[in-house]
């Protein structure tokens, strides 16, 4: 199974792999992930519930879920150790980007992401269930395997690439908010970025659909912004999620040296003491 899958390919392989509903919206969106997934999901589909699926006891907001969270969470669901999975999302954050990420952060064998999320699904005409998910067959909770540290960066490593430059940063925010230019009204914070950081909004990464786009769009695109597809990156947003946007185009295009910044604008641009810049990108 590629990381990325057709609508196609999904529902001729339904039977065989697991398909979780990772929506999330913002707060203010007036959106309920629950409750639209009770209106209608991919058949036999399990609801992941993403808002809930991050580490409750750490300092940063939405934080990657802890190992034994991790595992108790598949076990929940019926996920038994390296089964195929399928997510998807409807959600103007493409948030399947963002469980696919603790997935391949977590070693997940077999992961991948539904192109075009269950708005093309629906734009086919692709049957859809209604109701709560029925309750899932027991599986073993996989093992609490610990989270592969390439793939995640702190703010004491944000810090020291001040001086290292070892990985481009990438900020996946619209230019406004990058720029200072406006306020990061999500998390009540002025706008502005890490010091040297390159801006490239996840939406340039997909057509209008919703879809990702070709790997030489994917490519043209990361060339605009700056990035040295040769060197590692670290992405960042607001949050976290559409930073995992940004990765997932990464991985698409075979990239490896690649890793997010979990605390984000919500940690950096909160903390007095980590410096930070306006205006465009240098």
């Amino acid at each position: 199974m590629d990381i990325l899958v057709s609508t196609g390919w999904l529902a001729a392989n339904l039977g065989s792999v697991v398909v979780l509903d990772a929506s999330k919206h913002l707060p203010g969106a007036g959106r309920d992930a629950g409750a639209e997934f009770a209106q209608g999901h991919i058949p036999g589909a399990r609801f992941l519930d993403l808002a809930t699926f991050q580490d409750d006891t750490s300092p940063i907001a939405a934080a990657v879920p802890r190992a034994d969270q991790f595992a108790q969470r598949l076990a929940t669901l019926g996920i038994g150790a390296d089964r195929p999975v399928v997510l998807y999302d409807d959600s103007a954050l493409r948030s399947a980007a963002r469980a696919w990420f603790i997935f391949r952060l977590f070693e997940w064998g077999n992961v991948a992401i539904l192109d075009g999320g269950l708005g093309q699904w629906k734009a086919e005409g692709r049957p859809l269930e209604t109701g709560e998910a029925p309750p899932c067959p027991s599986a073993p909770q996989p093992d609490a395997t610990a989270p592969d540290p390439a793939m995640l960066r702190t703010r004491a490593d944000m810090l020291a690439n001040l001086q290292s430059r070892r990985d481009q940063v990438v900020d996946a925010r619209d230019a406004a908010r990058f720029a200072g230019e406006t306020m990061d009204a999500v998390h009540g914070l002025p706008g502005g970025h890490i010091p040297g950081a390159r801006n490239l909004h996840f939406r340039a990464l997909l057509n209008d659909d919703g879809t990702f786009k070709s790997p030489s769009d994917l490519r043209a695109a990361f060339a605009a912004a700056g990035v040295d597809l040769d060197r590692p990156v670290a992405t960042t947003c607001g949050s976290g999620v559409t930073a995992a946007v940004v990765l997932f185009a990464l991985a698409l295009l075979g990239k490896g040296d690649i890793a997010l910044y979990d605390g984000s604008w919500s940690e950096w641009g909160a903390d007095p003491d980590t410096p930070k810049e306006t205006g465009a990108a240098e």
